[in-house]
């Protein structure tokens, strides 16, 4: 059955940063919502690329060369293979569009390598 899904109240659900949360799939594509806040580690994802996109606040990616700030409103696509640390000063919230199965640490395991498939 289809149904609308509101992503302000999902935020409301959990209060945990750094842990992707599942709302939805599309094919073998999920859409998680993540708070972020503070820095997250160096990683790639090897066989995908990733979309983060801002609901709410600012948040930062490092690259080898440059750092991008990303806005309320605003995205952008990491292609695979690149090495990337989001990170953001304050608690941001951040809609991941990735394959099903895509760890949030990618090929860097550690800490903050978060259970897969949470949905909420």
């Amino acid at each position: 059955m289809t149904k609308h899904i509101n992503l302000y109240s999902k935020f409301d659900k959990f209060g945990d940063y750094w842990s992707p949360k599942v709302i939805a799939e599309m094919n073998d594509y999920q859409f998680k919502l993540v708070k972020i806040k503070g820095e997250f580690v160096k990683h790639q994802h090897s066989d995908t690329d990733e979309v983060f996109i801002v609901i709410e606040g600012k948040m930062s990616i490092e690259f080898k060369t440059e750092t991008i700030e990303i806005k309320n409103g605003e995205m952008i696509v990491v292609p695979k293979g690149v090495v990337h640390k989001p990170f953001a000063d304050e608690e941001c919230k951040v809609m991941l569009v990735e394959p099903r199965g895509v760890l949030n640490t990618g090929d860097t395991k550690g800490n903050l390598t978060a259970p897969n498939d949470q949905w909420i």
